[in-house]
């Protein structure tokens, strides 16, 4: 089950920001025994690729805290956010063995799978509720919401490794407070849709 819960709340943390799970999970594969990560994922540990993936964060984290940018930035990341999901999904879990499962062992595209549909769907209601933010705020609260988010990621990553159990309870909370973040954005979008109408000669 902990792997499972590791490896869900990982990709849920790269629908938030791609890179910061990568990060995290190479950082202690290499410098801790938190993480041992099978041959095929050994790559992650790699010197140079945790040094790119620094640098593709950073620009992230400049480009993301900028209004009508984080928009275009949001579109590249479509492709990246679910394969980096699908990734530390599938790597974490064969490092577990999804809690000796054989059934997992035997179809390892299962977490790949699994990590890239979530990290997809958090993905998606980052980019929905962006631009409503965005639009309500005039591009204010944008280099807040997009902080928040890196933290939420960076949370959400270190706890799936070294606490799962909290974890555990960060992602349900995660998961309510996206479907109240929902919510809100469609509301909102309806109510600006209703007075643009009535703003409308005739």
């Amino acid at each position: 089950m902990f792997a499972m819960v590791t490896g869900l709340s990982l990709a849920a943390a790269a629908g938030l920001n791609a890179y910061i799970p990568i990060l995290v999970v190479g950082l202690l594969g290499l410098f801790t025994h938190a993480v041992t990560l099978p041959h095929e994922y050994a790559w992650m540990t790699n010197g140079w690729v945790i040094a790119i993936v620094a640098v593709l964060l950073a620009a992230e984290v400049v480009l993301d805290k900028v209004a009508v940018v984080d928009h275009v930035n949001d579109a590249i990341q479509t492709l990246v956010r679910p394969a980096a999901g699908g990734a530390v999904f599938a790597a974490t879990s064969a490092a577990s063995q999804v809690d000796s499962s054989s059934f997992m062992r035997g179809h390892p595209w299962i977490g790949w799978v699994l990590g890239i549909a979530v990290a997809f769907v958090v993905h998606l209601t980052k980019a929905g509720v962006r631009p409503v933010v965005n639009a309500s705020t005039l591009g204010t609260a944008t280099p807040l919401v997009s902080a928040v988010e890196d933290a939420v990621s960076l949370g959400m990553s270190l706890l799936a490794i070294l606490a799962p159990v909290l974890a555990l309870i960060a992602l349900v909370v995660f998961v309510f407070a996206a479907i109240r973040l929902i919510r809100a954005a469609l509301s909102l979008r309806r109510r600006r849709a209703r007075r643009d109408a009535a703003a409308r000669p005739g």
